[in-house]
């Protein structure tokens, strides 16, 4: 006797938040990682892997998210990302962070990956050190330094 078919479920897929990550290579991500340890440890903070946001949240389907993030991988390389300087912020997710250089290489791949996910972004690309609620002290500390 043949199984019946299971029936099709007809709810939406559920939204999730992603975001698109540039990693750092190998032999510099222990030396981020070291630092924002030394970060953590003076001034408390979550722990998180160091990256490059490429892509901000975005609420997209899982297949959607997958969809477009192997669209937007195709034809992509690895690509040299070098520290402009070091900025603080009184946002949360951008308390002590290093603004990356805005080379043509680096702006067009971001582009790139923001097209392919109709995501708009108005924000220097940086590599964030620490999250925090005490952003304040950290600028007043590290301007006295």
């Amino acid at each position: 006797m043949a199984k019946p078919a299971e029936p099709k479920s007809t709810a939406p897929a559920e939204n999730n938040v992603y975001s698109v990550w540039a990693l750092p290579q190998d032999d510099v991500a222990p030396r981020l990682k070291k630092l924002m340890q030394g970060l953590r440890d003076e001034f408390s903070g979550p722990e998180f892997e160091p990256h490059i946001t490429v892509v901000g949240a975005i609420s997209l389907t899982p297949e959607d998210a997958l969809n477009k993030f192997k669209s937007a991988s195709r034809g992509l390389k690895a690509y040299d990302a070098k520290v402009d300087r070091v900025a603080t912020g009184t946002f949360f997710y951008q308390c002590v962070f290093l603004l990356i250089n805005p080379t043509p290489q680096v702006v067009e791949t971001s582009a790139h990956c923001c097209a392919h996910f109709g995501f708009n972004s108005a924000t220097q690309l940086m590599i964030v050190l620490l999250h925090g609620m005490g952003c304040g002290f950290v600028v007043q500390l590290i301007c006295h330094i």
